[in-house]
């Protein structure tokens, strides 16, 4: 059994900032990627920010990818089983639910599935 549990949204002004966080536990062998989709009311669900561990390299290689929208403006981080989203600048059009995605190997080294979050609540108003 896996979860995500995520933790961080809030109401903010625009030009604030907000970290959001998303916990995952349970049984887990290995974490090749994480990541953070949003959808807002009426909008179709997007795709924000991953980062990536490669299967060949050192530990600490990484990769990650930013949507044009939020380029220079979030950062995504990883820490163990924990992935965090830095936004800074908020903007009103960044008002939605985010939701964490991670895609995880399970015990048996052969399955791997994506595992969402519950999703939390990120406004900028207007």
């Amino acid at each position: 059994q896996v979860q995500l549990v995520e933790s961080g949204g809030d109401l903010v002004q625009p030009g604030g900032s907000l970290r959001l966080s998303c916990a995952a536990s349970g049984s887990i062998f290995k974490i090749t990627a994480m990541g953070w989709y949003r959808q807002a009311p009426g909008r179709e669900r997007e795709l924000v920010a991953t980062i990536t561990s490669p299967l060949i390299g050192s530990r600490s290689a990484t990769r990650t990818y930013y949507a044009d929208s939020v380029k220079g403006r979030f950062t995504i981080s990883r820490d163990r089983n924990t992935v965090y989203l830095q936004m800074n600048s908020l903007k009103p059009e960044d008002t939605a639910v985010y939701y964490c995605n991670s895609r995880i190997i399970v015990p048996d080294g052969l399955t791997e599935n994506d595992y969402w979050g519950q999703g939390t609540q990120v406004t900028v108003p207007s």
